[in-house]
């Protein structure tokens, strides 16, 4: 993704592909005047296009999955949501998986899949990590030219439970019909409300009121998940058996380096210490990685938080023991900490850490590397990790979809949405009461366990996920104020790799191990 780099991390994976036309036609306001009533030299009026109406293909297939073949059905669809009056308001493009030999569907777990953004699509999850197809990309590298090398995926999660991927308006082949438009679905409250809407309709329609049900989201998506499954809890009475978080991010606060604040660089110190790490960057090289991090982990929450504490009443011998100290856990040298006031920025991390190679470091995934075209720029100029690995998603699934699945030949499929402004203010449930503060769910996700006791949370984090880094979502995950026998429900998994860290086939497998044994906790409880 050749973009420049933000001063402030918003998680957003992706960046814009085109714009794209609408699933179906938008409904016109109706016109005052016929053709019949059209008076002798009067321009006709036009045809009224046709109603916006739901589209779908099925096809069947079968896959080998830990020594079992499983026959599956695939559902390409759209799924028309409506207002208040009854009228459709977006289409929400889906791929549902379902197996073919299961007979009473009320048994069979059903998990919801999707990415974040705000504004991105589903193909990560859908052809890296869960979907029945994956994309082979290079580990830590670009991957090479097309064409791009497809094939079944053995961790696919069809023998644990049936899969929706979902994309939200405005991406993938989601669209906005009528008289909505895509950006009236762009904010935290109002992509809840539409893919509530999505979720309680095709539970109902397909029978799977009684299945075990789940929420996987990565990214924005984990942001999504625990006011989403919050509203549906709340509004809809559909209790949820889990949700997992793959790369999670509760609160925007820990992660965006804000102005006076800096809770931020705390957190990121044990992600960078993991960084320089990997790519050998340490004086002091450590023999074990998470002891190291333990350590780094320790002096970020002691010895630096009360330096960065003291602010400007830090004392110049002070700030050069911290610099010293700093340097050995970041691979950053001390005069450039005293520079930055030992508060350095992600973007200026992946910058400098790399400079004297010539290199920029990646966000989403700190072990790739990619060149940097200006060595005396600041921040770096874009995320080496998307920019090795989108092409392949993006030709092997538009290849997938149209081929395999016989969907949308003439349409469009937006990677991920084309949003000036994401609308972060919440109303009633979920809203911040006093002062306007960073976009936060964590109260979402309280009042879901609160709620219902038996439900059972996952978090998976990536050691070089510079995005969302782990330190930032431990912290999340111990300051929820959950009562002892609720916060027993949240269990952190961790990985060798970034913020997909399917894209290491070890981290893949890990993970669908890790995944299937939630999915099976869970659902027995």
């Amino acid at each position: 993704m050749m973009r420049k780099i933000p001063g402030l991390i918003v998680v957003a994976i992706l960046l814009v592909l085109s714009q794209s036309s609408p699933v179906a036609a938008q409904e016109p306001e109706k016109s005052e005047k016929s053709e019949k009533d059209a008076k002798p030299g009067e321009a006709k009026p036009a045809p009224e296009p046709p109603a916006p109406k739901e589209e779908s293909s099925v096809t069947d297939h079968t896959i080998k999955i830990g020594g079992q073949t499983i026959a599956y059905r695939a559902t390409a669809s759209t799924t028309l949501i409506k207002d208040e009056k009854g009228e459709p308001t977006a289409g929400i493009f889906t791929i549902a998986y379902t197996r073919s030999d299961v007979k009473d569907m009320s048994q069979r777990p059903l998990s919801f899949v999707y990415n974040g953004g705000p504004g991105s699509s589903s193909i990560w999850l859908h052809m890296g990590a869960f979907g029945p197809r994956r994309v082979v990309t290079t580990d830590a590298g670009p991957t090479p030219p097309p064409p791009f090398k497809l094939v079944d995926n053995a961790e696919c999660l069809l023998d644990k439970t049936d899969l929706v991927f979902v994309d939200p308006v405005g991406t993938g082949f989601s669209r906005a019909v009528g008289k909505a438009k895509d950006k009236d679905f762009w904010g935290v409250d109002q992509d809840v409300k539409s893919l509530a809407q999505f979720i309680a309709t095709y539970v109902s329609r397909n029978g799977r009121w009684n299945s075990p049900k789940f929420l996987i989201g990565e990214s924005y998506g984990t942001f999504r998940s625990a006011a989403l499954g919050n509203y549906l809890q709340q509004h809809n009475g559909m209790y949820f058996n889990g949700i997992d978080l793959i790369s999670s991010v509760l609160d925007l606060g820990t992660i965006s380096f804000l102005p006076g604040d800096d809770i931020s660089y705390i957190f990121y110190v044990p992600s960078y210490a993991a960084t320089a790490s990997y790519h050998k960057l340490l004086k002091d090289p450590p023999a074990d990685l998470n002891a190291f991090l333990v350590e780094a982990r320790q002096f970020a929450a002691t010895e630096y938080a009360g330096a960065l504490m003291k602010g400007t009443n830090l004392s110049a011998a002070e700030k050069a023991d911290i610099a010293k100290k700093l340097s050995r856990f970041t691979g950053l040298s001390e005069d450039y900490l005293i520079k930055a006031d030992l508060r350095v920025k992600l973007p200026q991390f992946m910058a400098e850490l790399q400079r004297a190679r010539g290199l920029a470091t990646g966000r989403l995934d700190a072990r790739f590397s990619g060149p940097e075209p200006d060595l005396l720029a600041e921040y770096a100029f874009n995320d080496p990790q998307s920019a090795a690995v989108e092409g392949a998603f993006v030709a092997a699934f538009n290849s997938y979809v149209r081929d395999d699945l016989k969907f949308g030949k003439d349409l469009t499929y937006n990677t991920s949405a084309d949003i000036d402004q994401w609308d972060w203010k919440r109303t009633g449930q979920g809203a911040h009461h006093g002062f306007p503060g960073s976009p936060n769910v964590e109260q979402d996700l309280v009042e879901a366990l609160v709620t219902n006791p038996q439900l059972h949370v996952e978090v998976e984090n990536g050691l070089y996920d510079l995005a969302t880094p782990f330190s930032a979502t431990e912290y999340t995950m111990t300051h929820l104020g959950l009562p002892e026998n609720l916060q027993k429900n949240i269990h952190l998994q961790y990985y060798d790799a970034g913020h997909m860290m399917y894209l290491h086939e070890a981290d893949l497998s890990k993970l669908k191990a890790n995944v299937a044994t939630f999915l099976d906790n869970a659902t027995k409880q």
